[in-house]
């Protein structure tokens, strides 16, 4: 048991980490109603101004739906590959296994910069494809397999074999064996994983320069793009705190289905 000294401590320290996380995002949503067009604090006044002008904004509604589809592209890539992946290394023997438990999982820890001349390289010099969409959902794929990859092979090492064992010795081919046994009991990760796959996807920037070409523009690329111009900041300001509020859900999805499955309510 911690002295009521330590308690203190550690309360108060939490506290400090909260506010430091917490803080700066407090004030992009303040600033998204702060009526003047520089970042400046305090605020000078209060508007909804910059709220219509961002609703109104065709640039910024493209890019969003081009982040959309880039990220469902990617996280629908994910689940198929990364589930596999993860089944294939966990409930199988092969040779060259923690190889490739090693490469799938490379791609996350591999700096964005390097990802994206790689796969730039690659699209434009070895293959001589155009880059659009396509390619930033095949870029955004390459690192949001490890997420589903990671979550389904957590997922699948505390369940344990014995009961696909159980369903095998009952007659149930392979086949039956993942669709009423395997992957109930993955759905939960599986979601978590989704969420937290399309949550990456949507918010990067770096790969995505590198395979984007010059005509698509996702929301985080229109963001940048824009931060620095004077008469776009106060929309900036709106679009950020937006998606502030709207990061809520995929935090709580990822909680909420990505614990155990004897706790998790499906």
């Amino acid at each position: 048991m911690l002295s009521p000294t330590a308690r203190r401590l550690v309360v108060g320290w939490t506290l400090l980490v909260l506010l430091f996380l917490y803080v700066p995002l407090l004030l992009v949503v303040v600033n998204a109603f702060n009526s003047s067009r520089t970042f400046a604090f305090p605020p000078t006044g209060f508007t909804m101004h910059w709220w219509s002008d961002a609703w109104n904004s065709d640039g910024m509604w493209q890019s969003l739906g081009n982040s959309a589809v880039v990220g469902l592209g990617a996280t629908a890539i994910a689940l198929v590959l990364g589930t596999m992946a993860a089944v294939a290394v966990q409930r199988y023997d092969f040779f060259g296994k923690h190889v490739v438990s090693f490469l799938v999982v490379l791609p996350i820890t591999l700096p964005g910069i390097v990802t994206g001349i790689a796969l730039n390289a690659t699209f434009t010099s070895a293959l001589g494809v155009g880059l659009g969409l396509a390619t930033v959902i095949i870029g955004h794929a390459t690192f949001c397999i490890v997420i589903v990859f990671n979550n389904s092979q957590a997922r699948l090492r505390r369940m344990g074999g014995h009961l696909e064992d159980a369903s095998a010795d009952l007659g149930a081919s392979p086949w039956q064996t993942f669709r009423y046994v395997t992957f109930p009991m993955l759905r939960g990760s599986l979601v978590a994983g989704a969420v937290l796959a399309f949550a990456l996807s949507f918010d990067e920037i770096v790969v995505t320069t590198f395979t984007a070409g010059p005509t698509v523009q996702t929301l985080p690329i229109w963001i940048f793009g824009n931060l620095f111009r004077p008469n776009q900041a106060p929309v900036i300001n709106v679009v950020a705190a937006a998606l502030t509020i709207v990061a809520i859900i995929p935090v709580w999805l990822a909680q909420r289905f990505g614990g155990d499955p004897a706790s998790t309510r499906l």
